[in-house]
């Protein structure tokens, strides 16, 4: 039987979308909590650390236990959409808590920078969940 290796690429990524949108989702926690004050309230910066770590553990324990094949890749993908709901977030809550469009929305350099710096931080969290599942496997 003949196999083909790009469609198990694309099952494997469709296979993952609900996870990668899933903690994307959860992740969204950190940028309401700051747009509500909520974190202002916590104390900065250690409110914006806490939960950071917090939504990194998040994402290497469910790309663990999921037994996701390419962690890095499907962390890396919820960074970046991570990144597009923050900037949609922003763009939406924005004017509706200050008055004004505020944001990544308003200069197209700061949406790059979110989505390379989201997709880095989904790459790094990758790499340690690949790290911790090569080290449960010997």
């Amino acid at each position: 039987m003949k196999t083909y290796p790009e469609y198990s690429r694309v099952t494997d990524g469709k296979k993952h979308a609900k996870l990668i949108l899933i903690l994307a989702v959860v992740a969204c926690i950190r940028p309401l909590m700051s747009m509500l004050g909520l974190l202002q309230q916590i104390g900065q910066p250690a409110g914006s650390i806490i939960f950071t770590v917090a939504i990194s553990v998040v994402w290497i324990a469910a790309a663990v236990l999921a037994r996701v094949k390419q962690p890095v890749r499907t962390l890396m993908y919820t960074g970046i959409v991570y990144g597009v709901l923050v900037i949609l977030i922003s763009a939406v809550l924005s004017p509706i808590l200050t008055g004004e469009l505020q944001g990544p929305v308003t200069n197209p350099f700061a949406i790059v920078s979110v989505l390379i710096t989201n997709a880095i931080w989904g790459m790094a969290t990758g790499g340690i969940a690949l790290a911790w599942m090569r080290a449960i496997k010997r």
